[in-house]
């Protein structure tokens, strides 16, 4: 049992190092017909770093999930809760790089 939990502590271990504030990090393993659940909360400010740029760190969270759940014979997902009042912008209110250089004034 303590091998196959051991994707849940990956996930803990490596997103409190991660975050500013590790204290605030969540994480619930689910076991389904689909396979293993981890969900993952975290504080509102730190939903940045664990998405990361384009969805990096996320992504690599995954694919390492995806080893880890290989190894023991099961299929892991990673489920990365929004947090209630968080700030993200909605992909219409972002600016595109043309409108951002055309404020600028040099």
């Amino acid at each position: 049992m303590a091998e196959q939990a051991s994707d849940k502590e990956f996930v803990e271990y490596v997103v409190k190092q991660i975050v500013n504030r590790p204290d605030d990090v969540r994480v619930d393993r689910k076991i389904d017909e689909m396979g293993v659940l981890i969900t993952l909360d975290v504080n509102p400010e730190d939903m940045g770093i664990i998405i990361g740029r384009e969805g990096a760190t996320a992504k690599a969270l995954r694919t390492l999930l995806r080893v880890i759940g290989a190894r023991n014979n099961a299929r892991v997902n990673l489920k990365i809760n929004e947090p209630e009042g968080s700030e993200r912008k909605p992909r219409e209110e972002r600016k595109s790089i043309d409108e951002v250089v055309g404020d600028l004034s040099v």
